[in-house]
């Protein structure tokens, strides 16, 4: 019996990377139903809108899903479409693992863990109001009349909600996912020093939840400032970190960097009722059709959907031929070599071709 799953390309490198993923998957011999459905630029040319409700009832109904890169635009246009499937889907969960893996030009060699991030509350809600709107007018002027610390009349506006029900369950998503996984500590990543009510919500339910998990997992909560810090110097004294929605991307893109970059770097979107898995990288529209970005972040979600699906096994499998791949350096692309100049480096679908016969002997 096969699993259907959605595959959403996305735009820029999103196709290629896709494409790469989609043949180490084949490879497995899992049957996978792929439902391809067309988001970000391409469906802007086609349908006005970079996610087209046939993307997200896709998703609804097959409750299984991956994707390509898809790019937001900065300070205009389109709002993210990353952001919205999370919110739409309440894909409440994203889960980031950032480990060293031998051959890649990691800052740090000791680095493994897991980063849980809050996905739909926080100031990526999209709760905003323009500068000098008359709804930025109106909040301000109520701000104004009920805080000493007055808003500037040329402010726009940012609303952070962070609530009990959106901090219980990351947080208990983070202990379960700790327990699942054999890991020994979750961290609580916070800045409640300075946002007493936000974030001091966020802390004072992961410290009430924590002691349900008293003797199982350890618990310790750190502001994230310092987080960033210990990250840099320290990473092997953290195993779990749990964080709310800005600091989550913010960290786990620093933790990206430890281990050799956004290349390398997996992502998952969990929710209630659906999956949705993508690399953490962004489009690269730049590098689109050269077939030479490196896909080892979309083959690794590929990886992360196979053990959700529960085929496990498979998963391991697949894992051991691209790490088999990485660590031996010679069919990699460009990045993942010693010297970036490297004439010997391959192409994107070379690489992923190299995997597939890895994993065939």
């Amino acid at each position: 019996m096969s699993t259907r799953v959605t595959l959403l390309a996305g735009d820029g490198i999103g196709p290629e990377v896709a494409l790469a993923m989609k043949k180490c998957v084949d490879a497995t011999k899992v049957k996978i139903d792929w439902e391809e459905l067309c988001v970000g630029a391409p469906a802007i040319a086609q349908f006005g809108t970079p996610l087209p409700q046939a993307a997200i009832d896709s998703i609804k109904k097959n409750k299984v899903a991956i994707k390509g890169p898809i790019e937001t635009p900065v300070g205009k246009g389109f709002r993210s479409v990353n952001v919205q499937l999370r919110q739409e889907l309440d894909l409440y969960a994203c889960v980031r693992p950032a480990r060293y893996i031998e051959g890649t030009r990691a800052v740090n060699t000791k680095v493994n863990l897991t980063i849980i991030r809050e996905n739909t509350e926080d100031l990526y809600a999209g709760v905003e109001f323009d500068l000098y709107s008359d709804a930025a007018k109106h909040l301000i002027k109520e701000i104004n009349s009920l805080s000493k610390k007055q808003v500037r009349e040329d402010s726009a506006i940012s609303i952070k909600p962070i609530s009990v029900f959106g901090s219980e369950r990351i947080i208990r998503y983070a202990f379960e996912y700790a327990l699942k996984s054999g890991r020994q500590k979750v961290s609580l990543v916070h800045k409640a020093n300075i946002m007493k009510f936000t974030d001091g919500l966020f802390l004072h339910t992961g410290q009430k939840i924590a002691q349900e998990y008293a003797g199982r997992v350890a618990f310790e909560d750190v502001i994230v400032d310092n987080m960033c810090m210990q990250l840099v110097q320290k990473p092997e004294l953290y195993d779990v970190l749990v964080l709310p929605n800005l600091y989550g991307d913010i960290v786990s893109d620093l933790c990206a960097g430890l281990v050799g970059g956004l290349g390398i770097a997996p992502g998952a979107n969990i929710g209630t009722n659906a999956a949705l898995f993508e690399p953490v990288h962004g489009s690269a529209p730049k590098y689109a059709g050269q077939n030479k970005v490196n896909p080892t972040a979309t083959i690794l979600s590929g990886i992360m959907m196979l053990e959700h699906i529960g085929e496990s096994s498979t998963a391991a499998a697949l894992e051991r031929a691209l790490l088999a791949v990485i660590k031996e350096g010679v069919d990699v692309t460009y990045d993942l070599k010693a010297d970036r100049n490297d004439t010997t480096a391959v192409g994107t679908q070379e690489m992923a071709e190299a995997v597939c016969r890895k994993l065939r002997n």
